[in-house]
């Protein structure tokens, strides 16, 4: 059993210890990659591994838990050990991470009132309760029990969200009583506010910066904090910025190799180092997360490849390379290895087999909830994708006036299923006129939720809870009568969709596109998205995630433990384009922007 100290250095032992570390979410990465990842992670000579832990993921819904599968924490913690790494833990209330809501539940935003990252009673109850669960299972990995697990966050860069010490305290508190015994930390930006704000340094709880550039600089400004509250500690950086992450519709973000390699140099000459990214990974699913630029949402793309140390599928970047030479000048004798390197194969193209038109086929698949007026997502428990606001009018004969009042995030409005607008929250309240010629018109908003604000000070607005909140005016006042269809798109809805074999020639309606993938030789791919619309995909019932045509990513990267001999992959795509066919590719495709 090792003991890790916090001195004026780390210390395992007695020894002094430099936390040489790379972040890498679980999460993000198909669990058959999680060894050759950290694998390669401890062949470049690091001695620690990272990562968050996102709550929205292990309690979908309030009071189930879920550590399944990609989810397995505690596998991916033994993987480590068995590698010789040591880990550091962040089961954060929020995380950031660029993940969708920061990793804070939607449910929680079935209460109306609840007031996050804060000490209100409503929030610390149901914090408690998911920590209740959590905490038992990673406190057995702890390096006071024999594990391999150093220190473990109290909070997230909470200095650039609040100041409520009280706040900070409770969350403290809940992982002593769970049985937290290793050393506690904050990790902050290094300007004073945020350091003062967002730290528990009088309560002895470590502290350490978050920056990627200008390493004197930002580890003067965290050591002159440090010092002038009484303390002898390292410093350290925890997130050591590598890369950056990428929105849709704006040019893919790269760093110099040569220029992070210089800086990471200089880190390494004053402290530890956490590079965040050492791989990034992918946001399955529907969870990419979303930037606030004033009032404006900015969604985040389904690749997280950050321009890491490893790239999105895992294969050592220039960064790698660069860094191995950095490591063996600063560090003489570190063991080193040749990293594992993927295969990556174009696995061809195959025909459409089978469609389906989502408004024939929605009550199938989806549960109805009758309401007089429309509910928003969260109500009905339709935490992620999208919902599928139904109902009819009578036929007046004339131009007819509809407008959907507060709704988030993108609308599609059909008339006797015809695609007459789509709306983004900017133009969401915009009245659009229709007719029809059928005594009864039939009425239809798909509402999608592109991904909650991971950062900033939209966490606590309204704006955050998705569907329709206000209503649908037609003709100038507020229609009541309305079939509310959830489309979570979890496995089993999936699996309850019913194909037709005829092919279409012309689509008004979101569509569903079945193939039947046949593989003699399975390997990791990338889907071919550059002639598809908006929309997500599903291999063997599994999102994969979302790909839009605005660009800058117009694939999908499909790791091979997500594939079979016989395969079922199904296309959802809202944009009225008609699919043919399925195209892998053995490289990304990009969008030049």
């Amino acid at each position: 059993m090792s003991k890790f100290e916090i001195r004026e250095e780390f210390y395992i032992d007695d020894n002094k210890f430099k936390i040489l570390s790379g972040a890498v979410h679980y999460f993000r990465i198909h669990p058959s990659q999680w060894g050759d990842t950290l694998f390669n992670l401890k062949a470049l000579g690091f001695n620690t591994v990272e990562t968050y832990i996102p709550w929205n993921i292990h309690e979908p819904y309030e009071g189930k838990f879920d550590f399944e599968g990609i989810k397995d924490i505690e596998k991916f913690i033994k993987i480590s050990e068995k590698l010789g790494l040591y880990v550091i833990l962040r089961p954060t209330p929020y995380i950031c991470a660029e993940w969708e809501f920061g990793g804070l539940p939607a449910w929680l935003l079935k209460d109306k009132e609840i007031k996050l990252r804060s000490s209100d009673d409503n929030f610390i109850e149901k914090l408690r309760n998911y920590y209740n669960d959590l905490l038992p299972r990673l406190v057995k990995y702890q390096v006071t029990k024999g594990g391999p697990v150093l220190m473990m966050q109290v909070e997230n860069e909470y200095g650039s969200y609040g100041n409520e010490k009280e706040y900070l305290r409770i969350v403290a508190s809940i992982m002593k009583e769970n049985g937290v015994d290793v050393p506690l930390f904050t990790s902050d930006g290094t300007w004073i506010e945020a350091l003062e704000s967002g730290s528990l340094i009088e309560d002895d709880i470590f502290v350490s910066g978050n920056f990627g550039s200008k390493s004197k600089e930002n580890c003067d400004m965290l050591k002159d904090f440090i010092l002038k509250n009484g303390k002898e500690w390292p410093i350290m950086c925890m997130e050591y910025w590598d890369g950056w992450f990428n929105r849709w519709g704006e040019d893919i973000i790269r760093r110099d190799s040569i220029d992070l390699a210089e800086d990471v140099k200089e880190m390494l000459k004053i402290g530890s180092i956490n590079l965040y990214m050492f791989r990034g990974g992918t946001n399955f699913g529907f969870m990419n997360g979303c930037s606030a630029r004033g009032n404006n949402d900015l969604p985040q793309v389904t690749s997280y490849d950050y321009d890491a140390i490893l790239t999105e599928w895992g294969n050592p970047s220039d960064k790698y390379y660069e860094l191995q030479k950095v490591m063996k000048s600063l560090f003489p004798n570190i063991v080193q290895l040749p990293p594992i390197k993927r295969i990556l194969k174009n696995l061809g193209s195959y025909k459409v087999d089978g469609t389906a038109n989502l408004m024939s086929i929605v009550s199938d698949i989806s549960k109805e909830v009758k309401t007089v007026y429309p509910k928003g997502m969260e109500d009905l428990d339709c935490n992620y994708g999208y919902m599928l606001y139904r109902s009819k009018i009578k036929n007046y004969h004339h131009d007819e006036k509809l407008k959907v009042i507060d709704a988030s995030d993108r609308c599609h409005v059909y008339i006797d299923e015809k695609l007459i607008a789509t709306q983004y929250k900017e133009e969401i309240g915009t009245e659009v006129e229709f007719s029809s010629d059928n005594e009864f018109i039939n009425v239809d908003v798909l509402v999608e939720n592109l991904g909650r604000v991971n950062y900033g000070h939209k966490l606590n607005s309204p704006t955050q809870r998705k569907g329709i909140k206000g209503g649908v005016m037609i003709n100038n006042h507020f229609h009541s009568g309305w079939i509310q269809y959830p489309l979570y798109f979890d496995e089993e809805m999936i699996s309850k969709i019913k194909f037709e074999e005829s092919i279409v020639d012309k689509v008004e309606t979101p569509m569903f596109y079945h193939f039947t993938v046949e593989l003699n030789n399975i390997n990791d791919t990338f889907i071919d998205c550059s002639k598809y619309g908006k929309g997500s995909v599903f291999v063997n019932g599994f999102n994969i995630g979302r790909y839009w045509s605005k660009g800058p990513i117009q694939y999908l990267y499909l790791p091979s433990g997500f594939l079979k001999e016989k395969n079922e992959i199904i296309v959802f795509e809202t944009e009225n384009i008609i699919i043919r066919e399925l195209e892998f590719n053995d490289k990304p495709i990009f969008l030049d922007l």
